[in-house]
């Protein structure tokens, strides 16, 4: 194979060529806020929980940024850094739809588009310079296709590689666009915090920092092995990312591998039939999501957090995945019975091993014979299915188990 090598590392030719797009909207929600009411406009907006309580920062403004406000930040402290801050509670169904309006947009110059999240995703745009023009080209009129049609801004990174494209679209936010040319990547990474690195997190960089490395430059310049010795393969990943090399393609199929929904009480919650409640509300929801993707889960598990903040986790692995919400419910129930007691300041459901509902499910050769056979589940399914178009055309909260009327509905983390 041919190719030029960067302190003994070959790069193969083809991760020369500037394919990969990272496209990353700024300071999504609040900007969607802002679009839909001008007189925000150079406000410090967030999008977040109520101070009163224990909500948190989602999503802040470029102006509110300025006074140290930032996203996950509880909202009580954000206020009091700035004390004009715009506060308005998340809207998820005009985010999805801004989302949804954004990606339309990507697809039409690759098909090869892998959304991350509701605001970001990457793009490999080989192959389409005959119809579009290269990667600059595609980058610059999708740039401005967002902010002519929805409305937005957004930063693009254009690299040979994701993780460098994604770097670059961090570089010059907002309203960035970046581009790392191979020939640019050790004067970029070089000064660069080892903390940019995909994978280094605090406690990998504390580790980096006792044997000498701070930045990108130093970590590239030690051996392989010697990284590998220390942090395993993981250190292998992040010494190849220190060479700018990166061999993950663009999957547009790409597997979520887990959806869940949690909250965090205003007040500590002991009161057993409260929790159970707010279970049922989470696993519906949950349900539903799964519903809407077409997957269904084996693994359900329950996330407590207690008022030290003491996080304890119980799970259980069905024999046959689900995404039913009783299903799910009644499994969340007996987890949270293995619990111990006490005041809870957060608790959440999670449904992970997921797959297709076009994969076969093996059949019980005894279910014909039980109440919960075969035939109630078809029954059971058709008026779910029957359910989920009236939550479809006149909202989520259309149709609720009974227990769950009047209540005010829960904002998920997750998004949910």
């Amino acid at each position: 194979m041919t190719g030029f090598a960067l302190f003994g590392h070959p790069l193969c030719v083809s991760s020369h060529k500037l394919s990969i797009l990272h496209i990353d909207m700024d300071a999504f929600y609040a900007s969607v806020e802002v679009r839909d009411s001008p007189a925000l406009a150079g406000r410090p907006v967030c999008v977040g929980g109520p101070s009163a309580g224990r909500g948190v920062i989602s999503a802040a403004s470029y102006e509110a940024r300025k006074y140290g406000v930032k996203s996950a930040m509880p909202t009580a402290h954000a206020a009091r850094l700035c004390p004009d801050l715009v506060l308005l509670p998340p809207d998820f169904k005009r985010y999805t739809q801004a989302s949804r309006e954004i990606m339309e947009i990507f697809r039409r110059y690759t098909p090869l588009v892998e959304p991350l999240s509701l605001d970001e995703a990457f793009l490999d745009v080989t192959g389409c310079e005959r119809i579009h023009g290269d990667a600059l080209k595609i980058g610059r009129e999708i740039k401005g296709a967002i902010l002519k049609e929805v409305g937005l801004v957004a930063s693009v990174g254009v690299a040979p590689s994701k993780f460098l494209a994604k770097l670059a679209s961090d570089l010059d936010k907002p309203d960035g666009f970046r581009v790392i040319q191979p020939e640019e990547v050790r004067d970029v990474l070089d000064p660069l915090s080892v903390s940019k690195i995909f994978g280094v997190g605090e406690r990998t960089a504390k580790r980096l920092e006792s044997m000498g490395v701070t930045t990108i430059g130093q970590l590239a310049s030690r051996e392989r092995s010697e990284v590998f010795d220390e942090f395993g393969a993981s250190g292998a990943w992040i010494h190849d990312l220190a060479h700018g090399i990166d061999t993950r393609r663009v999957n547009p199929n790409r597997e979520e591998k887990s959806l869940g929904m949690e909250r965090t009480f205003a007040n500590d919650l002991s009161d057993p039939e409260e929790l159970r409640v707010y279970l049922l509300e989470f696993c519906e929801e949950v349900a539903f999501g799964l519903r809407e993707k077409g997957l269904r889960g084996k693994t359900v598990t329950l996330k407590a957090r207690y008022s030290d903040f003491k996080t304890v986790t119980r799970s259980q692995t069905l024999h046959a995945a689900t995404n039913m919400g009783p299903r799910i419910y009644s499994i969340s129930r007996e987890l949270l019975s293995r619990v111990p007691a006490g005041a809870f300041r957060l608790i959440g459901v999670q449904i992970s091993n997921l797959e297709d509902v076009r994969q076969p499910i093996q059949a019980d050769l005894f279910a014909g014979m039980e109440v919960n056979g075969p035939a109630r589940k078809r029954d059971h399914g058709a008026v779910t299915e029957g359910l989920d178009k009236l939550r479809r055309k006149y909202g989520r909260g259309a149709v609720l188990p009974g227990s769950l009327v009047g209540r005010n509905r829960s904002k998920g983390r997750d998004g949910t």
